[in-house]
């Protein structure tokens, strides 16, 4: 299969996101995800991050700083919702903590298939936009489905994203790192 269409990994430390070009292969994420979701409302944007995690730790944790331990319990132990993170970027640049992977045509479809099976979506199909919650000027965050846990976190739900579409994948990892190790050259 041709691989013309790239996507990256993107971490900033800890948590990993998949990042997709907004418009590809017929698909507009901007029509799914709005700009009008986010402080900025920039419609320049070029990228489309998405991050899956414990609805309590996205939004009561923006910094480590912040955790608290009542998030933590509930997070690790299967107890709270989720929430899917949704980050615009201009431009990707590749370094230690970003990864281009160029990808078929069919993968893309397969991981679309699979990043839009984890939002929660409303009885006309729409997102469900969490409204007055973000950690900058270009975020927002959606109601998700599934539950983060102790063997389950955002780390794993993007390797389990690669392996979808049929990309380097570690086995199981809680962390960023076991994806990164895939791909470093």
């Amino acid at each position: 299969a041709i691989k013309n269409i790239d996507m990256y990994i993107l971490s900033n430390g800890v948590h990993t996101d998949i990042v997709l070009p907004i418009i590809c292969e017929g698909t507009d994420w901007s029509r799914l995800i709005k700009f009008e979701h986010t402080l900025a409302k920039d419609t320049a944007m070029k990228y489309i991050a998405f991050g899956w995690g414990d609805k309590g730790f996205y939004l009561e944790t923006p910094e480590w700083a912040d955790l608290k331990a009542r998030v933590a319990f509930k997070a690790m132990f299967y107890l709270g919702q989720s929430a899917m993170h949704t980050t615009f970027y201009k431009e990707m640049h590749e370094d230690e903590r970003c990864v281009k992977i160029a990808i078929s045509r069919e993968a893309f479809e397969q991981l679309k298939t699979y990043i839009i099976n984890r939002f929660q979506l409303s009885e006309n199909g729409n997102v469900m936009h969490i409204k007055n919650h973000s950690y900058g000027d270009y975020d927002a965050f959606y109601e998700a489905k599934g539950s983060y846990g102790l063997f389950y976190t955002c780390n794993t739900w993007v390797n389990n994203g690669l392996k979808s579409c049929g990309q380097k994948a570690c086995l199981w990892t809680p962390f960023d790192k076991g994806i990164f190790y895939q791909y470093k050259k």
